[in-house]
């Protein structure tokens, strides 16, 4: 697995979990400031897609997961 689907799968999970705990129709409701965590999630896929920096990849790279165009690279 790449770092650009743990990213992914991390990212979704957050903001599924989040809205979960934070929307008052959840059988999970827990407190409406759980929103917050879901903008900021989304805020951060937002800049990541503009200035490539993104702190868990940072992360997961020096953790030894290969990137994406690593993958590629090593098919060709």
């Amino acid at each position: 697995m790449t770092t650009d689907r743990i990213i992914r799968i991390m990212a979704g999970l957050f903001i599924l979990l989040s809205l979960a705990l934070g929307v008052d129709a959840s059988p999970l409701f827990h407190s409406s400031y759980w929103l917050w965590f879901t903008a900021f999630v989304g805020f951060n896929l937002f800049q990541s897609g503009f200035t490539r920096f993104c702190p868990p990849e940072i992360l997961l790279r020096r953790l030894g997961v290969k990137d994406a165009s690593c993958m590629v690279a090593a098919r060709a």
